[in-house]
């Protein structure tokens, strides 16, 4: 690991901190300084998936950590020169010199990590022991050196599918406390084993000077007790977190339980944040979405849809007033806002063809300020290159040089302007900075259109977008475009083509399973796709299969503390209204794990932006060791180097922090969120100094 000296003229953010316990304990006697204890982690990673899981974690609040990879033989070793230092140049003593603890907390993969020699581990114990040090021990078999008794009599060690997980009195008040109580284990397939641990008791007559706290239970299959699955365990002088089972990263069981192990793993002080976020996107708002064929497996419209003809076109899908009505209604009832994707000028061509009325957008211009709305261009046409669909699949239109023709400048300037200009006229909330492009178009579309339309950013700067959206599942990191970036969202699999259950699961069927099975066997090419072991019945595949398995994908993201969108069509609302269900088992099931402490936050398309554009500058920030982030006793200092990249610095701190202001005055630090407070602190300048009080 190469160590990069801190940049000279750094700008410092010190956050002065009150009382806490936190490094108190470091001072070896009366006459020494009290320790420098940086703010990063110490993780030794054995490549295992618990290891892999915490760091994702680390990585996906912005918390700096350091990985030693303990099956490098040519690693650096874990001695007392690479753990600590001693400043000479910063003292408040007379012995010329302040004890440097390189690192605030360590997550090993076990109690007795593989790799780890006897000195090496001697010199982490004793690193912890002075300088107060706890330890995320990721996944250990119980045993009496970890304070519990053996997996048996009582115990249990095997499957834990489908277990449903309970915090303890300590585990509630401590770093789990932002969850409701229970914790349920996936149960994804019965015909797998998906999460494997063991359940123990503590020590009956354990060693003097130590304890086992536990914080997660699970009853004991076949005994009337509960066995736990984390633990505190304080022993010899040291705080040790101890899990009783393998996870991975993208386990629900891993990411209810990760804000709490992070909170205790750095005791609640650490760089970095994260929230939980849910906002959903309704595109083709006031325009019809074609159906889908259930008969020719295509949608008519599409240039490769041979169903043509007279008679052989399905009527499109279009919400009416009373999906409008229900819709607003919804969100009453369920405390959520939906972003309203909107086309007025496919409803005013809809309005002409249909006698001059349109109830639908009379209703939905009524209800505005009910809906969260987004432009997607007037008309939504494609606004990439001219397509060519004298092929299949089709192909970008070329000039007689072999040029590529792309949409104009004017053309899209033109479809942004005139939605925004309707807006402006009915009276819709509308950010002219936010843009959503019929298809995501004009932005790069593999493999016939390998870059961006170069009218596209001009546009863009025409028209004062900032934030564009994106495909997440084609491009998932944000980048600019012009002067805006991208925000990536989430496709949900509710298809803009169905209006009904039997439509969604007629077409579910057709992509999802082989030939053998009547699907168009893509399931079997693709290698990102998972065929269905036998087509879904008609009638419960959707309430039985789909709506489970979206909405489950759904809180995955919410759980990692994922701020992009999820989107549907407005025909997801219309007919059958197959979108409700999905959602509201979001909710539920958010709501019902969750204490009030920890709400949903759903944001608007911009603030999803700015919080990406933020995370992409602290990462690099921090990979180019820009940052450096201490203790010494009540006081944290954050230091930037001169020309970082990042604007802005995330922070954790405990509840009822306060900072102090310039005349005295102070006001809560961050914003509450879960058990502590957290946020973005921008300096004004460099050498700005924040104040930051810790509750007594």
């Amino acid at each position: 690991m190469a160590r990069r000296p801190f940049a000279a003229g750094a700008a410092a953010l010190l956050l002065a901190l009150g009382a806490a316990d936190y490094g108190a304990a470091a001072a070896e006697g009366p006459g020494e300084p009290v320790p420098r204890i940086d703010l990063r982690v110490l993780v030794l990673d054995n490549g295992g998936p618990a290891t892999a899981a915490i760091r994702a974690r680390l990585d996906g609040s912005g918390t700096p950590y350091t990985a030693v990879d303990l099956t490098d033989r040519a690693r650096e070793r874990i001695d007392a020169d690479f753990l600590t230092a001693t400043d000479t140049t910063d003292t408040d003593s007379t012995d010329g010199g302040r004890p440097h603890a390189r690192f605030q907390s360590v997550v090993t993969p076990d109690e007795q990590p593989a790799g780890l020699g006897g000195a090496e581990a001697d010199a982490l114990a004793d690193y912890r022991a002075r300088f107060d040090i706890p330890q995320v021990n990721a996944y250990v078999y119980p045993s009496p050196a970890v304070g519990l008794n053996w997996p048996e009599e009582p115990g249990y060690t095997g499957p834990l599918d489908g277990v449903t997980a309970k915090l303890t009195k300590a585990g509630r008040a401590g770093p789990f406390g932002y969850l409701s109580g229970t914790v349920p284990f996936d149960d994804l397939d019965p015909e797998t084993s998906e999460s494997y641990g063991a359940l123990a008791v503590p020590l009956a007559d354990p060693p003097e000077g130590s304890e086992y706290t536990s914080l997660l239970d699970a009853p004991i299959p076949g005994d009337g007790t509960d066995g736990s699955l984390i633990g505190e365990y304080e022993h010899d002088g040291l705080r040790d977190l101890v899990v009783n089972f393998g996870y991975n990263q993208h386990q629900a069981q891993f990411r209810l339980l990760a804000r709490g192990i992070v909170d205790w793993l750095t005791d609640g002080v650490r760089l970095g944040m994260s929230r939980n976020y849910f906002a959903v996107h309704v595109d083709d708002v006031f325009a019809p979405d074609d159906r889908w064929d259930t008969q020719h497996n295509c949608t008519p419209g599409d240039h490769d849809c041979g169903a043509e003809g007279p008679g052989q076109q399905p009527s499109p899908i279009r919400m009416t007033a009373a999906d409008a009505r229900y819709a607003a209604r919804w969100q009453r009832n369920h405390g959520f806002t939906l972003d309203m994707v909107y086309n007025a000028g496919s409803g005013e061509m809809w309005k002409r063809q249909n006698g001059g009325r349109d109830p639908l957008t009379d209703q939905l211009v009524a209800d505005r300020d009910a809906f969260r709305w987004i432009n997607h261009t007037y008309t939504h046409p494609y606004l990439g290159c001219l397509q060519d669909v004298s092929v299949v699949p089709w192909r970008c239109a070329t000039d007689a040089d072999g040029n590529t023709r792309w949409t104009s400048r004017s053309t899209i300037t033109a479809e942004i302007q005139r939605n925004l200009d309707w807006a402006a006229t009915h009276g819709l909330p509308v950010d002219r900075t936010e843009l959503v492009t019929g298809e995501h178009s004009g932005l790069r579309t593999l493999p016939q259109q390998p870059d961006d339309n170069p009218n596209l950013g001009p546009a863009l700067r025409d028209t004062g977008v900032r934030w564009i959206a994106s495909d997440n599942s084609r491009e998932p990191r944000q980048r600019t475009v012009g002067p805006a970036r991208t925000v990536p969202r989430h496709p949900m699999s509710l298809f803009y083509n169905v209006g009904t259950a039997a439509e969604l699961v007629d077409e579910y069927n057709w992509i999802y399973t082989s030939k053998a099975d009547g699907g168009s066997g893509s399931c079997e090419t693709d290698p990102a796709a998972t065929c269905l072991p036998a087509p879904l019945d008609p009638d419960t595949g959707f309430t039985g299969h789909i709506a489970p398995l979206e909405a489950r994908t759904a809180l995955t993201h919410v759980l990692a503390g994922d701020p992009r969108p999820h989107y549907i069509h407005q025909s997801n609302l219309a007919e059958d209204r197959l979108a409700y269900p999905v959602l509201k088992r979001v909710l539920d099931d958010y709501r019902k794990l969750h204490a009030d402490n920890t709400p949903l936050i759903s944001p608007r398309q911009r603030e999803t932006g700015t919080e990406l554009r933020r995370r992409a500058q602290w990462q690099q920030a921090l990979a180019a060791g820009q940052i450096t982030a201490y203790r010494i006793g009540d006081t944290i200092t954050v230091q930037t180097a001169a020309g970082a990249n990042a604007r802005a610095i995330p922070a954790t701190a405990p509840t009822g922090t306060t900072t102090t202001g310039p005349d005295g005055g102070t006001t809560p630090f961050g914003a509450a969120y879960a058990n502590n407070r957290s946020g973005w602190t921008t300096p004004d300048r460099p050498g700005t100094t924040l104040t930051l009080n810790l509750p007594h």
